[in-house]
């Protein structure tokens, strides 16, 4: 979109007062306040451009939905060749679409995992997760981690960890419990014969990109094991290559018994979230009853078509190994960032192109991010831990592009460390 500066002001003004009266009021104001208000119009690999002409480099990615970046042009064909035969299916025929795409999940899942139920988000795949596991062991016990984020429908937000995003909506299930993340002495307390499951993301995405030690998954492994529970590892965010693996959980050595997908699922071009698991559970699921779990727009040939196509660039081109490489990278340039501000710059962490800086206070991370924003770099806020900023790039970023990031993120907290001692 090529337009002047009054028709920029005009456009926004009007999307504006439109999120006002149909959308969302409180969205419109705060990105009022935060300096992005001028809609985006288009875009492209690791770029966005708003409608201005003004370019970020997009290191949110989507909250990890864009890892081959924006329009990846694979995924981007194989969708458009999707749409001139079928979109939508009719549900009377079966899919020759939705058998291939669970074929190429088959073939990337970890362990027996080979069945897989299609869906259009990530909380949904979440729900058919937990429903999977009632049905498999008989029992109605859910625990999960405290500061967890698994979605905001009924039973994803039972399971997820943070109060404020809860009170508002109670009763929710009646039987579940949080544990601290990492804890492995606090789930061996907590999991007995009546816990159905544990879920737990792999990296705590919204908590702010939290670790477990090394020895926290293969315990948990056991655990669940032993008290014939089962394991759904949440992958949303970092399933095909984000953490430096086809799936974090590998990093453990670990199968889980149930994983959740989306996100990068479609490619960046279609909605579309899974959840899998093993002949055993997916029989208790849709052995006596094939319609006991559905979705009219899961599984949609155009859905199918994306995932095909991602599954097979993460692949080819190399985008794990790549992630593993460049996360190297990342890691150790904002560490040096930390090492040079230590009084702002709590702790860097993360696995892959998947990372987190912490700051002591939580303005301090939002000053950053709108550092990065005057200077045309984009990074995400932290749902659960506000003082933590997230850099979660497309996994075709190249070098200079993460180096002009992280010289983004520098300067920000330079200029917030700038401004604290101008007020102190």
């Amino acid at each position: 979109m090529n337009i002047d500066e009054a028709a920029v002001e005009r456009i926004s003004e009007e999307t504006a007062e439109k999120y006002r009266s149909f959308v969302n009021p409180g969205i419109a104001n705060i990105l009022n306040f935060s300096g992005f208000d001028v809609p985006e119009d288009r875009a492209e690999g690791c770029y966005i451009w708003d409608i201005s002409g003004r370019k970020f480099l997009d290191c949110v990615g989507g909250y990890g939905a864009f890892s081959l970046g924006h329009r990846h042009p694979k995924v981007v064909e194989a969708v458009k060749a999707q749409l001139d035969k079928e979109a939508l299916k009719s549900h009377f025929f079966m899919s020759i679409e939705l058998a291939e795409a669970c074929e190429a999940l088959a073939g990337v899942l970890p362990g027996d995992i080979n069945y897989s139920f299609l869906c259009s988000s990530g909380t949904e795949a979440v729900e058919g997760a937990l429903k999977c596991a009632r049905i498999h062991t008989g029992r109605s016990k859910y625990i999960g981690a405290v500061n967890g984020f698994h979605g905001k429908s009924y039973g994803s937000l039972s399971v997820s960890g943070r109060e404020v995003y809860k009170e508002k909506f109670r009763p929710l299930l009646p039987v579940t419990q949080h544990v601290p993340f990492g804890d492995a002495c606090a789930l061996a307390n907590a999991i007995d014969d009546d816990t159905a499951a544990v879920i737990l993301e792999v990296v705590q995405g919204e908590a702010g990109v939290n670790i477990a030690p090394d020895d926290y998954f293969p315990k948990v492994r056991k655990m669940c094991s032993a008290n014939g529970a089962l394991l759904i590892c949440d992958e949303v965010r970092t399933a095909f290559g984000r953490t430096g693996k086809m799936f974090a959980s590998e990093h453990y050595g670990i199968t889980p018994d149930i994983v959740t997908m989306a996100k990068a699922l479609g490619g960046g071009v279609m909605p579309v979230g899974a959840f899998s698991a093993n002949a055993e559970i997916w029989d208790s699921m849709f052995g006596k009853n094939p319609y006991l779990h559905s979705t009219t727009f899961g599984g949609n040939p155009l859905a199918c078509a994306a995932v095909i196509a991602a599954i097979k660039v993460t692949i080819e081109e190399k985008l794990v190994e790549r992630s593993a490489r460049l996360g190297i990278k990342l890691l150790n340039d904002l560490k040096m960032v930390q090492a040079r501000y230590p009084n702002i710059v709590k702790e860097v962490r993360g696995k892959g192109l998947l990372a987190g800086v912490e700051f002591d206070h939580e303005d301090f991370a939002a000053l950053v991010i709108a550092g990065c924003g005057r200077r045309d770099v984009l990074v995400a806020y932290s749902l659960n831990n506000p003082k933590v900023i997230r850099v979660e790039p497309p996994l075709i970023i190249n070098e200079s592009e993460l180096d002009r990031a992280i010289v983004a993120i520098s300067e920000a907290v330079a200029e917030t460390a700038e401004m604290l001692e101008g007020i102190a």
